[in-house]
């Protein structure tokens, strides 16, 4: 239960469920104010367990691990979706989970994630449940080619999708994305100019703020950069915020809700899909905005005040993959050929594998002029490996 008059005060301990990147660096900011952490994760040596306090190394799924993290904490959050929400139900009863596991109910699955974002007024693209091949054929019929066929749960970085090109496709694309066992969904193709994001907050208090809009660039369905402010209309920036604000306020978000949209050509906005956790396209905040992303869920599930939210200088996040990290530590020794205005702000994970298309960390680069910064992404040789 939300309790919008708590306040979790620094020297409390923030236990989450989830020890990869995302927690690593909600961790170092919520140590900062003078949080202390725990977490659990089944990869001993995590990147949160790395900076954590403690870390109690089990399956998240593990009821008694989770009781032992609970225990331990004062207020429990976690690092990304796919954490068990029957789990974070449990330790609803037996701590003090703000963000609840309705939201987490809501976001692990695309059909009920779509239904609420339309309860909040908000337009999704036009889509359809697929039962089956003969439905499949028919909503592709009505959508048109191309046409993109995802995973109810699960996927990410584009894995559980399948677009489709060709009526040829259809029963593959089908038997395909059946193995997963879930529900599949079929979206109509959006042909939007940019992909965007915006990373809203919300405190138990009922205290809403949204960052800058970020423009997002993929490769291979990979995040590769984001750009702020992002290069669009004043007005659609404006709109797109207004957008996640509308979202978080009627889904009572707690914490973070990242909205991933597409802007078309026209200047309409369709949302995407949700992430109730800090999120790979808000890194940019953390020296380029008053306020980290990660800053800022701390505050809201301890129901401190939202910092300012304001960017202090226009900035590209690149990200670093596995494939980067050789070139880039070859050039972190030099640190040559920045362009004149541009400064580079590494942060890498403290995983011990890098594996080809792994995320292994991001690179910040505060610029006065945004187009000189990826301008020197493209000609330098820590990305030539994409």
């Amino acid at each position: 239960m939300v309790h919008p008059d708590k306040t979790i005060l620094p020297g409390s301990t923030i236990g989450v469920l989830g020890g990869g990147q995302l927690g690593r660096m909600l961790a170092l900011a919520g140590r900062a104010m003078g949080y202390r952490f725990t977490t659990l994760d089944p990869t001993p040596d995590s990147p949160l367990g790395q900076v954590a306090d403690e870390q109690i190394v089990a399956a998240y799924h593990d009821a008694e691990a989770a009781r032992k993290l609970a225990a331990g904490s004062d207020v429990i959050t976690y690092e990304f979706e796919n954490v068990d929400a029957a789990v974070a139900g449990m330790l609803m009863s037996e701590s003090y989970v703000p963000q609840g596991s309705e939201l987490l109910y809501t976001t692990q699955h695309r059909l009920r994630e779509k239904r609420a974002i339309e309860a909040a007024g908000v337009k999704v693209a036009p889509y359809r449940e697929i039962r089956s091949a003969e439905e499949l054929a028919e909503a592709v019929r009505e959508f048109g080619i191309p046409s993109v066929l995802k995973t109810a749960t699960g996927g990410y970085d584009g894995k559980g999708q399948w677009v489709i090109r060709s009526e040829g496709e259809i029963q593959e694309a089908y038997d395909t994305l059946a193995r997963a066992k879930t529900e599949l969904v079929l979206e109509k193709f959006i042909p939007f100019e940019k992909e965007i994001s915006v990373i809203a907050a919300r405190s138990p208090r009922g205290e809403v703020r949204a960052f800058p809009v970020a423009e997002n660039v993929h490769v291979d369905n990979i995040l590769h950069l984001s750009i702020v402010p992002a290069r669009a209309p004043a007005e659609v920036l404006a709109e797109a915020e207004r957008m996640a604000i509308r979202i978080a306020e009627s889904m009572q978000a707690i914490g973070l809700l990242a909205v991933e949209m597409f802007l078309t050509r026209d200047g309409e906005l369709f949302v995407n899909e949700l992430a109730p956790r800090p999120h790979n396209s808000g890194h940019y905040t953390m020296e380029a905005c008053r306020t980290s992303q990660f800053e800022q869920h701390v505050r809201a599930i301890c129901n401190l005040p939202l910092g300012p939210v304001e960017l202090l200088t226009p900035v590209v996040m690149v990200n670093i993959l596995g494939e980067h990290v050789a070139p880039l530590l070859e050039w972190m020794g030099e640190e040559a050929g920045l362009p004149e205005g541009v400064a580079a702000k590494v942060h890498l994970y403290g995983k011990h594998e890098a594996k080809t298309k792994r995320k292994m960390g991001h690179v910040n680069l505060l610029t006065d002029d945004v187009d000189k910064a990826i301008r020197w992404t493209e000609s330098s040789a820590i990305w030539q490996a994409n």
